[in-house]
């Protein structure tokens, strides 16, 4: 007797039905949680510090991982070693227009919180032939000042070069920006909060430009809570139950911004070992605010400028949007 086959014109639909059998998690695989050690990762350290996101997924055992830049957190994404991640709209763009659009934005997190400081200089004029610093080549804020100061018609100097006649823009962990700024060794610096507010606080510069003036209504996305299809595809229970806890946590934000401002505070000693001094953190947070909406017009927008700076390949972030889990969260609640 002939061993029974699988018709070929069947054999598509076998290996597909295989590939997402794959694709389904175990049961008891946790929901892998990453987040920065960061102010603007509001949400995720006071749900991680008080257990709300570890109640919210009952049974489902939370996994959490930290990351300090958006690019290792995504390649960890992409890799499926990370399910969910607070992350800024820069590595998310990045990584769903170079990784086959497989990334999806399920909702917002923070707007706000981005600024400019410097030592001397009250224009971008006055920054020509001066070292400006940001966190990171091609990541949110070294986009905008680089598209700010094209704005202003100002050459930028090629890396590593300082020249009188363009800004030379020097990427630097947040820390070593803080330690050179006291140093005297950069002008100024581009930066996410509370950094910007502790440059102000500790290293005497002034506040020269705050993003917000740059946005519509003053608001554009900084922080954004993102997952992969596949994920978004299997594990929508454990996706709805974040988003539960990541809608109460925002509804704290808006409710008590001065009581939530101290809980981000006890949650970031606890990671890093050290609070903020209280004037430094409420200053921080003056200039952020929650946002649920991921603020679509806006990451347009960012797209767009980073395609002009030639950090990403097109501008066209169709698709990368998907609030579906975060409206039924919303039409459910009471």
């Amino acid at each position: 007797m002939r061993p029974s086959r699988v018709p070929l014109l069947l054999l598509p639909l076998l290996l597909l039905l295989l590939a997402c059998k794959k694709e389904q998690p175990a049961a008891g695989t946790p929901l892998r949680l990453g987040f920065f050690p960061n102010v603007t990762h509001a949400q995720a350290l006071v749900g991680h510090a008080e257990g709300e996101f570890a109640r919210a997924l009952g049974t489902t055992k939370l996994e959490v991982k930290q990351f300090n830049a958006g690019p290792s957190a995504m390649e960890a994404l992409s890799a499926g070693s990370l399910d969910v991640s607070y992350v800024g709209p820069g590595p998310a763009l990045n990584t769903y227009l170079r990784g086959g659009k497989e990334l999806r934005i399920i909702a917002g997190a923070v707007s706000g919180g981005a600024v400019l400081v410097t030592r001397t200089a009250k224009s971008a004029k006055e920054l020509q032939g001066k070292r400006v610093a940001t966190p990171q080549l091609g990541n949110t804020q070294d986009i905008a000042l680089r598209s700010w100061l094209g704005a202003q018609g100002m050459k930028i100097a090629a890396s590593g070069e300082v020249r009188p006649d363009a800004v030379s823009v020097v990427p630097l962990a947040n820390p070593d920006i803080l330690a050179q700024f006291q140093q005297g060794r950069l002008e100024a610096a581009w930066v996410p909060e509370p950094w910007g507010a502790r440059l102000i606080a500790e290293a005497g510069a002034t506040l020269l430009l705050d993003e917000r003036t740059l946005w519509p209504a003053g608001r554009f996305p900084t922080t954004l809570l993102v997952t992969t299809r596949s994920v978004l595809q299997h594990r929508r229970a454990e996706l709805k139950a974040l988003l539960r806890a990541h809608l109460a946590l925002s509804g704290r934000w808006e409710t008590d911004p001065r009581s939530f401002a101290r809980a981000v505070n006890t949650a970031f000693a606890q990671l890093v070992g050290k609070p903020l001094a209280d004037a430094t953190l409420q200053d921080a947070f003056s200039r952020m605010q929650p946002s649920l909406d991921p603020l679509p017009q806006a990451l347009t927008l960012n797209a767009q400028h980073a395609q002009a700076l030639g950090f990403l390949p097109s501008a066209d972030v169709a698709g990368i949007v998907d609030t579906s889990l975060l409206d039924e969260v919303r039409a459910a609640k009471p």
